[in-house]
């Protein structure tokens, strides 16, 4: 059922269609003399770097504004064997109080060793140093999770079939 400014047929411009509406009215159908802004989608899987500035300044802007500046720091722990060569590392930042493991990674004739673990002690010390309270992170590796759950994460949600066949799972840990 329409309401009644809608029954009655009031003029509207493009940019006021009707909330009954599910798409606003072709442009040949704009009542005269309305103005119009035209905006185009696009979808690309090579995005233009400038275009991604603009995005990632633009929300960093925003979220500043709503709720403080980030003072996001990047943060990684490497594990080098005697040739300097990385065989296991973890890589995130901090920010907003929280410190985010994007990254761990060990190499697999290093693994069984609690370098995952050690890891996340150093990486949650260094947190807890810039005045991080929280972290977290996520894995569809059921060997990590329980490596992570060791380590006093707890799950807090989980995406089922991301990927097909796995359930990836997201942690948090108070420090």
């Amino acid at each position: 059922m329409l309401c009644a400014p809608c029954r009655a047929g009031a003029a509207r411009t493009a940019d006021q269609f009707s909330h009954h509406d599910r798409r606003p009215p072709r442009p040949d159908r704009w009542p005269a003399g309305s103005l119009s802004v035209i905006l185009a989608l696009e979808i690309t899987d090579t995005p233009r770097a400038e275009d991604l500035e603009v995005l990632g300044a633009s929300l960093a802007a925003f979220n500043q504004s709503d709720v403080g500046p980030s003072e996001r720091q990047a943060l990684a722990v490497f594990v080098r064997d005697v040739e300097g060569d990385v065989v296991a590392g973890l890589s995130g930042y901090t920010a907003w109080g929280w410190l985010y493991v994007q990254w761990l990674w060990v190499a697999e004739e290093q693994r069984g060793r609690k370098l995952a673990g050690r890891m996340l002690e150093l990486a949650e010390a260094e947190a807890r140093g810039r005045g991080c309270h929280g972290a977290y992170i996520d894995t569809f590796n059921p060997h990590a999770l329980k490596t992570y759950q060791r380590a006093g994460y707890a799950v807090f949600g989980t995406l089922p079939d991301f990927p097909r066949g796995r359930t990836r799972s997201f942690l948090s840990k108070l420090l």
